[in-house]
């Protein structure tokens, strides 16, 4: 009989993210071969977990069409190798994709269903920008359901600050060039590239290369050059490129499994999910949406913003995490929040985010034992916001040495 089970994040990986567009470094790179380059670097790093123990693939993406289409989990899973024995499906919630392909897994682990898992997502927005393949309903617009704007995220953006007018453009260009410097200063350090699966791509002239950082980062970035920046999503405006995540290709995947797994196959896990949940709000501002969707998983969990020691929050613009920080009483440069930086620097590929942010927050775990509890949050497009807590398993009470 099954019974319930602890769910814990074993391991996770991702290939370096690529700007979008005809220049990025995965022009010439299928959506799908991205996600099973990921599973394989997985898998390989993960041995002692044989491949017919896996469960279900799970993989998100917004744009379900071409390359990103026929049931991704069930398609990459063959591609990598896995038995086909093996399940898989697609999952799709825009921006959230790859954080709802961990929680339906992570949900399907803890009733007893599953063992292990694989969840992740991919998005390759230089062959499938946001809502290209879309067809709206048009009693959207018709029974003003929604605004039609609020299908641009970047004019959602200017209408937090409209609401919220202590939220600054200056606020907002010094979190994004924060957000460069600290990229910059993970990278030196080494602790980004462990977790990066290298990509065999191949220029528009036919010469082959390997992808193994990041490709999008400004370290040079400065308040100055912030400033002088144009706001293309309204005439003066707050909102630009510099404080705003750039379009970006990239995949991520992670490693799920149960308390029972975990000890009969002898795994180290990173994580233990201690809740989850999802939020709605107006789509008008839907960067408000991880504040309601954090509420609820604190509730669940029986736990305060207080307890929480690390937060790896998804810059899909500067002043939606700004929101965030300002609600729960958090200085824009809490060094608990994106110590090694966020999308504004790193990419955004939509329904790939939510595992790097798990990535991200299981390294840091590894190197803070003081540290209990973490937060991976995000906002969703047409108005949602998703938030997944962790327990560190590396926790020992002990403060950290200053």
């Amino acid at each position: 009989m099954a019974e319930l089970s602890d769910v814990y994040f074993v391991d996770g990986v991702r290939t370096p993210f690529g700007r979008a567009g005809e220049k990025g470094m995965y022009a010439q790179t299928r959506a799908d071969d991205l996600v099973v380059k990921a599973m394989v670097g997985l898998m390989d790093r993960n041995e002692e977990v044989p491949k017919d123990r896996v469960d279900d693939v799970a993989i998100a993406a917004t744009s379900q069409t071409g390359d990103q289409g026929l049931t991704l989990g069930r398609s990459t899973a063959i591609l990598a190798g896995l038995p086909q024995s093996v399940p898989g499906l697609a999952i799709e919630r825009m921006c959230a994709g790859a954080m709802t392909s961990v929680t339906t897994m992570g949900a399907s682990i803890g009733v007893g269903m599953y063992d292990v898992a694989i969840a992740g997502g991919v998005e390759h927005m230089g062959r499938h920008p946001i809502g290209a393949n879309a067809d709206p309903n048009p009693r959207f617009v018709a029974e003003r359901l929604v605004d039609p704007e609020a299908l641009n995220m970047g004019v959602t953006a200017e209408r937090i600050h409209d609401r919220f007018p202590h939220l600054t453009k200056e606020r907002a260009d010094r979190f994004g060039m924060l957000s460069q410097q600290k990229v910059q200063a993970a990278y030196e350090a080494g602790r980004i590239q462990p977790d990066l699966v290298p990509v065999s791509v191949q220029s528009a002239d036919g010469a082959f290369g390997l992808a193994t950082e990041d490709e999008g980062r400004r370290p040079e970035t400065t308040l100055q050059g912030l400033a002088e920046l144009k706001t293309p999503f309204r005439p003066h405006g707050r909102v630009t490129a510099g404080t705003a995540s750039p379009l970006t290709d990239g995949a991520t995947i992670s490693l799920l499994a149960g308390g029972q797994a975990v000890t009969e196959l002898g795994l180290a896990p990173k994580m233990r999910m201690v809740s989850f949940a999802f939020s709605g709000v107006q789509p008008e501002i839907m960067g408000i949406g991880p504040i309601p969707s954090t509420e609820k998983a604190l509730a669940k969990a029986g736990l305060s913003i207080e307890d929480i020691g690390l937060f790896e929050l998804n810059e899909a613009f500067a002043v939606q995490v700004l929101s965030f920080l300002d609600h729960f009483g958090i200085d824009d440069d809490d060094p608990r929040v994106n110590q090694w930086g966020g999308a504004i620097a790193l990419g955004h590929p939509l329904a790939a985010s939510g595992v790097r942010l798990m990535i991200q927050l299981a390294a840091q775990f590894a190197e803070r034992p003081d540290v209990r509890y973490g937060l991976t949050a995000m906002c969703v497009g047409l108005g949602q916001g998703g938030s997944v807590l962790w327990e560190n398993p590396n926790y020992t009470g002990k403060k950290k040495r200053k």
